[in-house]
């Protein structure tokens, strides 16, 4: 790398340059008037050049001084500018997310405008995955999952419970879920089975027509006119809440699994972002319950 000063001088050139008073630079930088002195003798040393003109009654800075003093502020402000781009301002902790793709598609993201609206200062990084066990490790705050709370190596603080609906198109007038197609989502095959015992409906005896892998994809489908998909009412409502062209087909029936908050058993205490969030969400969904 080609030459360049200790950084910290650099810093402490800068604003001396700036304000033309060591006593108010270093009260900037959080540091003594004397270290920010040793800091200018040092660069000054170090280019074998004097950067400012010290007299009896005010500073100045040379002409070497003025022109290196413009190169060194717009090289830190580059700096800064990157730095926040990037990186987020200092001030600001950000809250990280994670939750499967149809959770965080038809829940959560469905709520975060409500929480921002609240707390703005706070930016939100959302991580999705399909599987729950097809997550790699990450930095996250807040991990939602959906299931039976059993999961090795982690605490789980269940959230909500769910129960699932059929859907269809919303411009299908009287949809006949036992004769048409069905869509099935991996994992949940026994879905329709469940849907069909529990409203007394005998179960077709055919193949279903798609399986996706998500539900979201399986409500494309079902947008799409390819058949019939049952979804946890959660999702099914906020999808219709968000303008997709589709509506509850038939009665909820209860899920056998819940959402759960995850936490590492060795984790450390939760961020003051992840604190607010989960206050807010649990308000939330003690708001829904009572309605």
């Amino acid at each position: 790398m080609d030459r360049l000063p200790n950084p910290a001088w650099l810093r402490s050139f800068e604003a001396a340059a700036r304000h033309l008073n060591f006593t108010t630079a270093a009260q900037e930088l959080g540091l003594t008037q004397t270290a920010v002195s040793l800091h200018i003798r040092s660069l000054e040393a170090d280019l074998g050049q004097p950067l400012f003109a010290r007299n009896a009654r005010h500073l100045s800075l040379t002409e070497l001084g003025q022109s290196y003093a413009l190169t060194v502020r717009r090289a830190l402000s580059d700096i800064a500018l990157s730095t926040n781009s990037l990186f987020g301002p200092a001030s600001r902790q950000a809250l990280t997310i994670r939750a499967a793709i149809s959770t965080m598609t038809y829940w959560i993201a469905a709520e975060l405008p409500a929480f921002s609206a609240q707390h703005p200062d706070i930016p939100v990084r959302l991580v999705s995955h399909i599987w729950n066990d097809s997550a790699a490790p990450a930095d996250v705050d807040v991990e939602i999952r959906l299931g039976h709370g059993d999961w090795p190596g982690v605490a789980a603080e269940r959230l909500c419970s769910e129960r699932l609906v059929p859907v269809c198109r919303a411009q299908d007038p009287a949809p006949d879920l036992r004769n048409g197609p069905l869509i099935h989502i991996l994992g949940y095959e026994d879905n329709w089975a469940r849907y069909f015992e529990a409203t007394d409906t005998d179960l077709p005896d055919r193949p279903a027509r798609y399986s996706a892998d998500t539900t979201v994809t399986a409500l494309q489908l079902v947008m799409a006119g390819a058949g019939y998909a049952t979804v946890l009412e959660r999702f099914a409502r906020n999808a219709v809440a968000q303008g997709a062209p589709i509506r509850i087909a038939g009665p909820a029936i209860p899920f056998a699994q819940s959402h759960y908050l995850i936490r590492s058993v060795s984790a450390a205490p939760p961020s003051i972002p992840a604190q607010l969030f989960l206050a807010w969400l649990r308000d939330r969904l003690a708001s829904d319950a009572a309605d």
